[in-house]
């Protein structure tokens, strides 16, 4: 089924069974028409690089274990990362950086993520991001974010019964986390909420998974040294302490 408005997202991601179903729903989603011609923009034009690849061009599903202990929550494709394969960071040096540190971590069976077909599997963990099309310059507007969001609940809802750490990757994706723990959880945020921060934690409670903030991934802040493959490496084995409860 092709969702096209808001409402249409909201009932068809009530209604997925599972992951595989919901993956396959969110692909076809066409629910904002921004996205929608920015990523076809791009997987027509394309970057040089990569002019004889075939582009994904559509929404871009969660990836990694159904009964996963640890969410990844990112903020949105890359526009020739997931865009072009397929896979949420996938083929771009922001995933260069997240799938090395998961692979250290134990919860990747290798460090690098460059194709939807490179055998790369996720340990105990899933990966997803908040906003499923890549969005010019990296920027949804709130619009886009919430009628995406339906699409990110029902993914918790269904991770609900195995998940105990999210990872927020970036003050959007901490910001996106507050109305899914309420959706989800009927767990409502303290007033005022939290403070994004690299290594903040808010703990969840009451069944619903902890929280971590952790720098994105970003090229702006490997590069700079803002997030170095030390902090990542402190922020996975805090989600992997917490995930097995000690």
């Amino acid at each position: 089924m092709v969702t096209r408005t808001a409402d249409e997202v909201t009932t068809a991601a009530a209604q997925v069974p599972d992951l595989p179903a919901l993956d396959a729903a969110v692909a076809h989603c066409r629910a904002c028409p921004g996205l929608v011609a920015w990523r076809e923009q791009v997987a027509a034009t394309k970057r040089a690089a990569f002019r004889d690849q075939t582009y994904w061009g559509r929404p871009v599903p969660g990836f990694g274990a159904s009964d996963a202990r640890i969410a990844v929550l990112g903020l949105a494709p890359a526009a020739h990362g997931g865009n072009r394969t397929g896979r949420v960071f996938t083929g771009d040096r922001s995933g260069d950086v997240l799938f090395a540190a998961l692979h250290r971590a134990g919860l990747a069976n290798q460090p690098t993520s460059v194709a939807a077909d490179d055998g790369l599997r996720l340990i105990d963990t899933r990966v997803v991001a908040a906003v499923r099309c890549a969005p010019p310059a990296n920027k949804p507007t709130p619009a886009e974010r919430d009628t995406c969001a339906p699409w990110l609940h029902r993914e918790f809802e269904l991770l609900r019964a195995s998940l105990r750490v999210v990872v927020a990757l970036g003050a959007f994706a901490w910001a996106a986390w507050w109305p899914t723990s309420t959706r989800v959880y009927g767990r409502r945020p303290p007033t005022p909420r939290p403070a994004f921060g690299h290594g903040a934690h808010w703990s969840g409670g009451a069944g619903a998974p902890d929280l971590l903030g952790c720098y994105h991934v970003s090229q702006q802040n490997t590069f700079t040294g803002r997030l170095t493959p030390a902090m990542l490496d402190e922020v996975f084995a805090e989600a992997k302490r917490r995930a097995q409860g000690s």
